[in-house]
């Protein structure tokens, strides 16, 4: 299977001011390329990978566009390629633009020919790079595999390459482990059918302190340099943003990380709600004509989903599933925080609070996400019954309803 290792890069100045040309020659290709192929598709026409990729290699011969001929020829063609399949997947009007602001420099060198590996001692190795020489990284652990591509990103003010290797091992069969339903929550990140609740405090206080600071600096900034976005104290403030969002999302992916292995190590079938996440913390300012309603508490609870990383867990929770037998069931969402699983009766009334849930109907009581969690385990178990999760699905079948009755 494809899996991918991520070390700490020890660039030195020399190659990190490199790294961030490169970076910066890349997001012109990409903006470029994506207004070529919005200009091509106002004219009701089509642009392809391979003619873009001809015109940035004659580009790259003409002096006045010098400049491309900084970049690994590899590293632009990856990123007409990486354009491309955004396209296809998501419409060309749907492709966003590449900030320099607001979007870290990343590159990508996809010949695994053109890279050299070879570890130094118990804590270093190096990696040769094309036009980047020998580059020191931080070596954690074992690559474990074949490398397939390489990528190099800046996060919080560090550089960091991620190798995407081939590890040799196949998906593991259904280990036959007892189900769960797991539900993802705000006030508790993850609760379980079976009682488990697990949570994790990502911003120390003193850290929430710091960061509202810096974000009063960084608006004031803004004020006073409104003509000078890139004045230095404001490239300076974002810097030490950056920094403390980068522990803050480290934390995030650590607590992700260690839960889902512990989930799929411990279930066969693990249920969870199929969200969509991007429509549930969209904003509700609405238009000069239709204002949204109830502005502040909604982005206050977007912020509050944001931050407990729903959708890098359940990336977290299918990655680890192929390794350990378990399945990953989605199921619908709709009314599982409303529904009592002891009697079954919807209200909306029964959820009292972000942690309570006390029926209106029988009286049943229970912690209001662990409620939640055993009707999406139900829901997870009426799916899961049209079909085993054997590695050669049989074609079982529950009785229609009418039957069954």
């Amino acid at each position: 299977m494809l899996t991918g290792r991520r070390y700490l890069l020890a660039f030195s100045d020399e190659q990190a001011a490199y790294a961030e040309q490169v970076g910066a020659v890349c997001r012109a290709v990409w903006n470029t390329g994506l207004e070529q192929r919005r200009e091509y598709r106002r004219r009701g026409a089509w642009i392809t990978y391979n003619e873009q990729a001809r015109q940035v290699a004659e580009a790259k011969r003409d002096p006045a566009c010098g400049w491309l001929a900084d970049a690994p020829s590899h590293t632009l063609q990856q990123t007409l390629r990486d354009l491309d399949q955004a396209c296809k997947t998501h419409g060309t009007w749907k492709v966003r633009w590449r900030s320099k602001t607001r979007t870290a420099p990343s590159f990508r060198f996809p010949d695994p020919k053109h890279i050299a590996v070879r570890r130094l001692n118990r804590r270093w190795g190096e990696v040769r790079l094309p036009k980047f020489g020998p580059v020191k990284f931080r070596c954690t652990r074992p690559l474990g595999g074949t490398i397939r591509n390489v990528t190099v990103s800046r996060d919080g003010g560090r550089w960091y390459i991620s190798f995407c290797v081939e590890d040799g091992v196949a998906e593991a069969a259904p280990n036959g482990k007892p189900p769960v339903g797991v539900d993802r929550g705000v006030a508790v990140a993850v609760a379980t059918s079976d009682g488990g609740l697990d949570d994790r405090e990502f911003v120390t206080p003193g850290e929430a302190v710091r960061l509202k600071r810096l974000q009063q600096r960084l608006s004031r900034s803004l004020r006073v340099h409104g003509r000078n976005r890139g004045s230095k104290r404001r490239d300076a403030i974002r810097a030490q943003l950056g920094r403390l969002n980068a522990r803050i999302r480290a934390r995030r992916a650590d607590f992700a990380a260690q839960t889902a292995v512990r989930l799929v190590r411990e279930h066969g079938m693990v249920a969870v709600e199929g969200l969509r996440i991007k429509n549930m913390t969209a904003s509700a300012k609405g238009t000069v004509d239709q204002p949204g309603r109830n502005v502040k508490a909604k982005a206050g609870l977007n912020r509050a989903i944001l931050s407990k990383g729903w959708g890098g867990f359940l990336l977290k929770l299918e990655h680890a599933a192929r390794y350990h037998g378990a399945h990953i069931e989605k199921v619908n969402p709709a009314y599982t925080s409303q529904t009592c699983n002891a009697c079954k009766h919807v209200a909306p009334e029964s959820r009292e609070s972000q942690a309570v849930f006390r029926c209106v109907a029988c009286g049943h009581q229970d912690h209001a996400d662990v409620n939640a969690a055993k009707n999406i385990l139900a829901a997870g178990l009426a799916v899961t019954g049209r079909g085993d999760l054997a590695a050669g699905r049989s074609v079982k079948r529950q009785p229609p309803e009418r039957l069954a009755a």
